[in-house]
Order: C-alpha cells, then structure tokens, then sequence
C-alpha cells in the first residue's frame, strides 16, 4: 500500500499510464475513475471527530494541487508548460474542470473533472463530447458510486453516460470490515486488498495480505471471509490480549 502522499501519486501516474496504454477495451474512448486518499491535512489531531469540518470546500484546494501534479505526470515530457487550464463547474457543489495539454500532440491532452457529483450529469456528457473519443478523460473522487444515485429519472442516462463508458484507472481506499481496518488499492490491471493491525505497540504498524489480485474490485463478504481466516480473533479481544500481557498503553 502506498506509504505516503508522493508515493501514492507515483503509482497514480503509472497506473493511469498503463491503462490508456492498454485499455480493457481497445473499442471504447479512455474514461478512467480515480480514486485519490487525499491526506489529512498537517495541523490535524488525534482528537479532531472530523479532520474536513468544511467538506469539499475545504478539501478542494488540496486535492486541486494533488490532480495537477498527476495530469502533468500522465502527460509526461510532453506536458505543456505552465500550469493545466481550469474551471469551476459548480461552485456549490465544489466540482472542476481541468486540462493538461500535451506539446506533441492533441491525442495526449488529459482532462479530469474533480469531485463531480449527481448534478454535474449533463456537465460530464458535454465535457466527454469536448474531449472526443481520442483523448483521456477521469473523473477525480467522484461523489456517486452506482447509477440509482442519480434517481429514477437520471439513473439509465447515468448508466449509459458514465457506468457503461467508465473503468478504473487508480484507487487508494480504506474502509472497515468486521472492525478491522481493511485498504484496497486498484492499479492496472488489478485490485489488491490487505488488513491494517496496529494494536501492538511495539511491533507497529502490520499489512496483513488478504486476496489474491483481481480484476475486479473485492466484495464486502469475501474481505470478511478472509479477514476471518487470518485474523480469527476481533480487534477488540486481541487489544484485551495485549492489555493483559503488557498492561495499558498508559502503563508502559
């Protein structure tokens, strides 16, 4: 798993790359989903209930600079000078538009749109007209995950727009699954899965293998099944383990 924010823009760049060099479908125009783990910002601490207080608002500004630097990596050598040209879709809800040009050639221009939501539907099929079958398009930590997010009158143009068009190009996740704190990654052409332990103190922080890579992303219910398997105590009897062989944190 990626280890810290360079790092994890690094492998963006390189899995992006991949998959435009070798689509799932060679048929289909490249339009790629990334999902992007922005770090928390440095002032953040132990105690904060919410580190985003202000939401996409305040998350914006650090996930614009984190896109820029990954539209020019994909680009390359060939990446314009200067920064990528921008624009706001949708101040309320937070949502942008960005370009990178390529130098050498228009076919290499990359265009991301940044945080789109259910609203932005017609924004996304008019900007995936703009960019043309030839060029690359993402779309950056989208706020929907499945076509009924968009309603009942809006999920079959959804479907066709975005779900059928759509892949994967990168995605750095977390989430929990029996308690445990599970991380999924997704570079070309494979989702990868492990299980953070970081109970004990003094062996620190454990990356504990789960699935086999995969095309597709891992399912809740056979993380859990393996998580089972190599984890057979709950999170919560393993800290009592640790407390009664070692004392309390506090002790110590």
């Amino acid at each position: 798993m990626p280890s810290s924010p360079a790092e994890q823009t690094r492998r963006a760049i390189a899995s992006i790359r991949s998959a435009i060099a070798s689509p799932t479908n060679p048929d289909k125009p490249p339009r790629l989903y990334v999902d992007y783990l922005v770090p928390l910002p440095l002032e953040t601490k132990d105690e904060d209930i919410d580190p985003w207080p202000g939401g996409l608002a305040q998350i914006y500004p650090y996930a614009e600079d984190i896109l820029r630097d990954i539209l020019k990596g994909v680009v390359g050598d060939d990446a314009k000078e200067g920064d990528c040209s921008s624009q706001i879709l949708s101040e309320a809800d937070c949502c942008g538009f960005f370009v990178q040009e390529s130098t050498s050639d228009p076919k290499g221009d990359v265009a991301a749109v940044l945080f789109p939501g259910v609203d932005q539907l017609a924004d996304i099929e008019r900007i995936d007209e703009m960019v043309g079958k030839d060029r690359t398009l993402l779309l950056f930590n989208r706020q929907f995950a499945r076509p009924e997010d968009f309603g009942f009158l809006g999920k079959s143009g959804a479907k066709k727009s975005i779900f059928d068009r759509f892949t994967w190009g990168f995605a750095f996740q977390e989430l929990a699954c029996r308690g445990e704190d599970v991380k999924l990654t997704y570079e070309h052409p494979s989702w990868c899965s492990c299980v953070v332990c970081d109970e004990d103190v003094d062996l620190g922080s454990q990356q504990i293998k789960l699935l086999e890579p995969q095309p597709d992303r891992p399912l809740y219910d056979a993380l859990e099944k393996k998580i089972n398997e190599v984890l057979p105590e709950p999170l919560w009897m393993r800290k009592m383990g640790e407390a009664q062989d070692k004392g309390f944190k506090f002790q110590r």
